[in-house]
């Protein structure tokens, strides 16, 4: 039976190492082939992997990621916020259709969001 995230590469953008460390290997039981984790936006951004869907904290060492979700939803790549914030914050209104899961949230939760994310960019892609 196939895991949720089977045959996917996965960016997961995460400063907190134990955190990354544990998104890491919740994709890959969950059936990602490829996990990269980026601490920060220039390891992100040069990574050499090209990715199906990735996971985002908002900020990463005081740097917001914001401008780095905006190229995903330029170039079609699904993704979620991973973050300790919440919908009722004003950062978040660029994207009303990607997936918050606030921290601390649990395994399940965020393997469902993302798997939702890769189903609803799959869905839009049809549509246009």
């Amino acid at each position: 039976m196939p895991s949720q995230l089977s045959g996917l590469r996965i960016l997961v953008l995460e400063d907190e190492a134990i955190i990354a460390m544990d998104v890491e290997q919740l994709c890959r039981e969950s059936g990602a082939v490829d996990v990269f984790v980026a601490g920060n936006l220039r390891e992100a951004e040069t990574t050499p992997l090209r990715y199906d869907a990735a996971i985002i904290d908002v900020m990463l060492g005081g740097e917001s990621t914001l401008d780095f979700a905006r190229a995903l939803q330029a170039n079609a790549v699904p993704f979620v916020f991973a973050s300790g914030y919440d919908r009722q914050d004003d950062i978040f209104a660029n994207f009303p259709s990607v997936a918050l899961v606030t921290k601390p949230y649990s395994g399940a939760e965020l393997v469902d969001a993302v798997a939702a994310s890769i189903g609803g960019a799959a869905g839009r892609s049809a549509d246009g």
